[in-house]
């Protein structure tokens, strides 16, 4: 009895696990025709392809919802976030996407800076909308770029868990690692955003935003 106990005691972390006991926040699923706003820079635009095979698009194929595409090519997280209260006022979204640090990485701007306007664009989504969510963006690495294996920056994680909004990993990272799906070293190609959206589905569908 006592073994059985012990084993018990230190399996539980790990069964907790592998049943999902995760902290990723799970919601009721959006819908056809709901609103959903995606936010961000060029990598939302479509820069690489175009915007009718940009991810926003194709998710929008995927699930029937009506994705607001504001995404604009050279966006900041403090471009972004200084568009983003007219766009809630315009579009009244039940949901919204934020995809947006790539530039801040490039131009080498304060992290600290990055961290405070994702934040404050989720907290201002959140009282918008009923879901929100946050794409996670490659951490800068030249050795990553030169092997092919980019990985997502941790502060990412760290304002999705801390803000309680869903995560939506390694799409962005997985794509950009992938030559045959990138147009250049930070833009998607077609087959790259059909890819990215795939991805941004899977991650949706485990949090519960879209059906099977």
């Amino acid at each position: 009895m006592l073994l059985r106990r012990l084993f018990l005691l230190l399996c539980a972390p790990l069964l907790l696990t592998a049943c999902g006991g995760s902290s990723e926040p799970r919601q009721s699923a959006l819908p056809t025709g709901t609103t959903v706003l995606v936010i961000g820079d060029s990598l939302v635009a479509g820069t690489g392809a175009s915007r009718e095979t940009s991810w926003p698009a194709e998710l929008a194929r995927r699930s029937g919802w009506e994705v607001i595409n504001a995404g604009i090519p050279g966006n900041t997280s403090a471009d972004a976030r200084g568009r983003l209260r007219a766009l809630l006022d315009t579009h009244h979204p039940e949901a919204v996407i934020v995809a947006i640090g790539g530039n801040d990485f490039l131009r080498r701007q304060g992290l600290d800076g990055t961290r405070a306007n994702i934040e404050a664009m989720l907290e201002e989504s959140r009282v918008a909308a009923t879901h929100v969510a946050l794409v996670a963006i490659p951490e800068p690495s030249l050795g990553g770029s030169l092997v092919g294996r980019l990985s997502d920056h941790p502060l990412y994680r760290e304002i999705a868990e801390a803000q309680g909004v869903a995560l939506l990993p390694d799409a962005v990272s997985e794509t950009l690692s992938r030559a045959e799906l990138r147009a250049d070293r930070v833009h998607a190609n077609a087959a790259g955003y059909a890819f990215m959206a795939e991805r941004i589905a899977d991650a949706l569908v485990e949090r519960g935003w879209l059906a099977h």
